[in-house]
């Protein structure tokens, strides 16, 4: 038993806790700081028909609590119930036959694409469809989209009730290989990309190779340069290997992809769960590497310009910079370029040309964490480091050289 003056003998068994504590730590009278840390799950998962054969893979993670079926409501991007259009169907009767499981309304169809992300009024309705289903804390939001979906999507599951069960089913190469994978959800405010949002980690993620197969060339390509992104920073091997199989993976084979979005999957699930700053709430963001202009050429092409599209102009342009600046050896730099470029990403954007502005993300990316500016750049492929300043004329070299050498790769 526990004394305390005002409160009398208090048992540890009666307020929910060991009976055997570790010690407190020492403190003072009138401060005290107290170390701590949340014990989570990240549940990732691997299927090949996750809405037939592979249903048993959702299903079991979809836990009923006391006895009781699992209240589940499902999410569903347009772009990929127009593709699937068997989709809806399919949930409904899998959900349906599963004994521990039960819908809470019916499939929610919403808008695909960056779109969802600008409309604030899409948020409200979505949680007006979470209240009037009556979810709770231990209710389970099922989203199946591409990664701006799971943004908006995982952004109303975790402000509503503090927290309700998200599970991610991503159905483009980018959400499968990174985003999705990610603790972060958010919507665009002020024509600033994720300037709302949260971070929570989602209940499981299942990554599905049949949900990839009506995505279009352009969105299939351009999720892959999140892999060469992830692999610079901490994969020589994968880098390599990406290197080597571009053209396979511009021609969509499937036998070449799926290992490569498998391990680059792995590798953002390690740094999430391992390396200590899961919320960023440190300086750092490593894996934001290139994403300071990145962002900021999305916004300024009105959202045009596609995310991994973006990405991959950005991590060109920094890895110039690297080279020019930071000792990053410039035959490494010409490699990133020419893997880019044989996946089919366009390596320059017209909006390149207004320097002024884009100069302005780095400002952005600043407030968006907070502090002083803080970039990762390379040193060699699988070892990056900090920077706290930028040489803008280098900057504006790095720039023109990614430029000239898409204008080559396109004479060719």
């Amino acid at each position: 038993m526990h004394g305390n003056p005002r409160l009398g003998a208090v048992s540890l068994r009666d307020c929910g806790l060991p009976n055997s504590c570790p010690p407190m730590p020492t403190m003072s009278a009138d401060r005290f700081d107290v170390s701590f840390s949340v014990p989570m799950v990240h549940r990732l998962r691997f299927t090949r028909d996750v809405f037939g054969k592979d249903w048993n893979v959702l299903a079991d993670v979809l836990e009923g609590s006391e006895g009781q079926p699992a209240k589940v409501q499902f999410w569903l991007d347009e772009h990929v119930a127009e593709a699937h259009p068997e989709l809806k169907h399919r949930i409904k009767t899998a959900v349906d036959r599963t004994g521990h499981l039960v819908r809470a309304g019916n499939v929610q169809i919403v808008p695909g694409g960056e779109e969802i992300k600008n409309d604030i009024h899409i948020l409200e309705r979505m949680l007006k469809v979470f209240e009037a289903a009556h979810l709770d804390r231990r209710s389970y939001v099922v989203v199946v989209g591409g990664g701006a979906v799971l943004d908006t999507v995982g952004f109303a599951a975790a402000i509503a009730h503090r927290g309700i069960r998200l599970v991610r089913l991503p159905t483009t190469t980018l959400a499968q290989d990174d985003s999705g994978v990610g603790v972060k959800n958010g919507v665009n405010l002020f024509r600033k990309k994720n300037w709302l949002g949260s971070f929570a980690t989602p209940w499981a993620v299942i990554n599905d190779a049949s949900l990839l197969t009506t995505l279009s060339d352009r969105d299939f390509v351009s999720g892959f340069s999140e892999a060469v992104k992830v692999s610079l920073l901490k994969d020589a091997e994968l880098f390599d290997r990406i290197c080597r199989d571009a053209t396979q993976i511009a021609r969509r084979d499937m036998e070449a992809c799926l290992p490569i979005i498998r391990d680059s999957a792995l590798l953002h699930l390690d740094h999430i769960t391992q390396r200590g700053d899961p919320f960023e709430m440190l300086e750092a963001r490593p894996l934001d590497f290139g994403h300071w202009s990145a962002h900021k050429l999305e916004s300024m092409t009105d959202f045009e310009l596609r995310h991994g599209e973006a990405v991959a102009i950005g991590v060109a342009i920094d890895v110039v910079y690297s080279s020019l600046k930071l000792g990053l050896p410039s035959e490494v730099a010409d490699r990133v370029l020419r893997c880019l470029s044989d996946m089919g990403l366009a390596l320059s954007h017209p909006a390149l040309a207004d320097r002024d502005e884009l100069f302005r993300g780095l400002e952005e990316f600043r407030q968006h964490l907070g502090g002083r500016l803080t970039l990762t750049m390379l040193s060699e492929v699988g070892s990056c480091f900090e920077v706290h300043e930028v040489d803008e004329r280098l900057m504006n070299e790095a720039i023109d050289t990614v430029q000239q050498a898409h204008d080559l790769g396109s004479r060719r």
